[in-house]
């Protein structure tokens, strides 16, 4: 099995949908969304946050590559990752709501800690 999920979607579809939901995570602080979806998002939102610890120039432009928005870029660095400097991994957290009303799928929320 490879090292990801392939959500049922084509692979351009997949990867726009994950930029955005890692986006709203780091803009929102919280996003409601499904599990695999969320277990996805998570394994992103660490490397992000990894790579804003450092804050360096470089990792800043990696996440700019990766995140849509720049003010989320911004925010990321200057209020979330400091928040985050002695900690070891473990950012995210997943909390289950149980099945969404539509499609019976697993919701959850995926926040900061």
């Amino acid at each position: 099995m490879p090292g990801y999920r392939k959500l049922g979607r084509p692979s351009a579809h997949r990867k726009s949908m994950l930029r955005n939901l890692t986006t709203d995570l780091f803009k929102y602080g919280r996003i409601e969304t499904t599990d695999m979806r969320a277990k996805e998002t998570r394994r992103i939102a660490e490397k992000m946050i990894t790579l804003a610890k450092r804050g360096d120039l470089h990792a800043r432009r990696q996440v700019l590559s990766y995140l849509v928005d720049e003010t989320t870029v911004t925010k990321l660095f200057e209020e979330i990752a400091p928040k985050y400097a002695d900690r070891n991994g473990g950012y995210t957290r997943i909390l289950k709501l149980g099945p969404r009303q539509g499609d019976a799928a697993e919701a959850v929320f995926l926040e900061l800690v």
